[in-house]
């Protein structure tokens, strides 16, 4: 089993079960916002750089108990896999890629599944671009869901050449922000000036 097919199996389990738990027994939800950006970084050096996301992680701060143990994270799946080219969103500009209602509570960071990356150069070659160990994009930024709040997590990455043999995308932690506002009704996706 490729590792797209076990994710996709299990972010459907973990996905349900997240959702469930939070529309079942008067368990309180707020809606998590998240939209992606890009730093410069190596950026200019590419025609296109399309990011594939089928979904994220989110991982509820640890809770003190006697055991040290706190829950795993949590699997987010999109209603549809979000594509976002790193190249228009530079700068101020991001693109919201999900809107999901989750349980209130503290987090301790999010990643985001990235399923596929096609980068064209600035001179049409095709760029071999990958995440850190192929693994997903992780932003060590706690925030809280608030009840009848929207939580916008703005999750900024960027390519970085790696030697002669391609490019890696990276969070970029010191541009990574979390914004919270009232709730509001807002649809579909969208890219923010």
């Amino acid at each position: 089993m490729d590792r797209r097919t076990y994710l996709s199996g299990t972010g459907t389990l973990l996905a349900t079960g997240l959702l469930a738990g939070c529309s079942g027994g008067g368990t309180a939800t707020g809606t998590l916002a998240t939209s992606v950006s890009d730093q410069p970084g190596d950026i200019g050096d590419f025609e296109s750089c399309i990011v594939t996301m089928a979904g994220l992680w989110v991982k509820p701060a640890s809770e003190e108990t006697t055991t040290g143990e706190g829950k795993d994270r949590e699997y987010v799946e999109f209603d549809e896999p979000q594509e976002a080219d790193l190249t228009e969103l530079q700068g101020e500009k991001s693109q919201l890629v999900g809107e999901e209602s989750v349980e209130t509570g503290e987090y301790e960071f999010l990643q985001l599944d990235v399923t596929g990356i096609e980068g064209t150069l600035s001179d049409g070659s095709d760029a071999n671009v990958t995440t850190p160990g192929e693994a997903p994009l992780k932003f060590n930024q706690s925030f809280e869901i608030r009840e009848d709040e929207r939580t916008h997590f703005v999750a900024d990455f960027t390519p970085v050449k790696k030697g002669n043999t391609g490019y890696i995308i990276q969070p970029v932690a010191s541009e990574t922000e979390v914004r919270y506002t009232e709730e509001t009704t807002t649809g579909g996706n969208a890219t923010d000036a």
